[in-house]
């Protein structure tokens, strides 16, 4: 994923966030924050699982898959030596 693609995957968190149809994705954040990363951090990384699963859908020309982003979700956090954006 490169660095252009984050402040739209950023917002499409934002509005997950607030989605009725996505509890999961501010459970997640929730949790993260919780477990004691900042705010903004956990965001990131929700970004980054997000970035992840349109990724696999744009590669293997499939639909969404729901199951597959919430367990990435799930995975969270990232090691701390784990690869950003753009790396």
């Amino acid at each position: 994923m490169t660095d252009d693609l984050l402040p739209d995957l950023l917002a499409a968190v934002a509005q997950q966030l607030v989605s009725p149809q996505t509890p999961y994705v501010s459970a997640t954040l929730t949790r993260l924050v919780a477990g004691g990363l900042e705010e903004a951090e956990a965001t990131l990384q929700i970004a980054l699982c997000l970035g992840g699963e349109m990724d696999q859908v744009l590669r293997h020309k499939r639909g969404f898959d729901q199951a597959a982003y919430r367990a990435a979700l799930d995975a969270l956090p990232m090691p701390e030596d784990a690869e950003g954006p753009g790396e």
